[in-house]
This record gives structure tokens, C-alpha cells and sequence, in this order.
């Protein structure tokens, strides 16, 4: 799945920048178009190989969880390591928290992070609210993700 994800946003940059398609590219594109198009596949997602995930869940859902998950573990491992996982998800819940009722309210609006942010904690919390997956998150979720359950 995420190879094919990765495959349609390189064919939607070059097209938008006018630029000409590689020919593996270009042969993958037009075969799935085609499935598409002959009816020989139900759905767009399954002719380019984004079918459903956990539980029926849309391709696109799944990659944001996939990314905001992603950032939610980066920022355990910056906690103590000698913290239970209970502590940290408490933790990163507190500061999702506070960041959703503060900063987050603005930092939506704007198209980029602010430069601030880069390289700390505050990064890895404007990467999971970013990431369209919902936030913030319960204690006993944030432990699951972490423990990666």
C-alpha cells in the first residue's frame, strides 16, 4: 500500500511541475488506469492497490495514524527511559492537551511548522496534530501506540 501511495504522489508532483513521467513510472500508472477504466478492478483504490485496511478502514486514515503514530513514538523516546509507559503516555497526553487548547489553535492555520519547533518536542507534537489523525488522544491509546500494540 504505501508503495503505491508513494507512486501516485510522484506522478501528481510531476504532472503539476509539468514534468515527464519515468517510463517504470509511467507503466505502472497507465496499467492501473487501465484496470481502472476497463472495470477490471470495483474501485480507483483497488485498480492502484490501496485496498482497505484494519477493519475496512480507508487507505488514507490509515496513513495518518501511520504518521501521527510515528510521531507520538519519537516523542516517548525522548521521555526517561527509566519511565513506565503509563508516565509517558500521561505525559504526552498532558502536553497534547495543552497543546490543542494553545498554540495548535494557530500553528492550523499556517501552511508550515514554525521554525521554532524544529528539533524539539514541540516538532514531534505539531507532527502528530498535523497529521490529520485525531488528537489528542486518551491515556490508555497513547500507551498502546507506544508499547506499539
Amino acid at each position: 500500500m504505501l508503495i503505491a501511495i508513494e507512486r501516485l504522489r510522484a506522478v501528481s508532483h510531476l504532472c503539476q511541475r509539468g514534468e515527464p513521467l519515468d517510463d517504470e513510472l509511467a507503466v505502472w500508472f497507465g496499467n492501473c488506469l487501465r484496470e481502472f477504466l476497463e472495470r477490471g478492478a470495483a474501485t480507483f483504490e483497488e485498480a492502484f492497490g490501496l485496498p482497505a485496511c484494519r477493519g475496512g478502514m480507508p487507505w488514507w486514515k490509515e496513513e495518518r495514524m501511520r504518521r501521527r503514530d510515528a510521531a507520538l513514538r519519537a516523542l516517548a523516546r525522548r521521555l526517561p527511559a527509566e519511565s513506565s509507559v503509563s508516565a509517558r503516555a500521561r505525559e504526552i497526553h498532558t502536553r497534547a492537551v495543552r497543546y490543542a487548547a494553545s498554540a495548535w489553535r494557530h500553528d492550523r492555520r499556517a501552511g508550515d511548522m514554525p521554525r521554532a519547533y524544529a528539533g524539539t518536542d514541540r516538532e514531534l507534537l505539531w507532527r502528530a496534530f498535523r497529521s490529520g489523525a485525531p488528537m489528542p488522544l486518551g491515556e490508555r491509546q497513547l500507551r498502546n501506540i507506544i508499547s506499539g500494540a
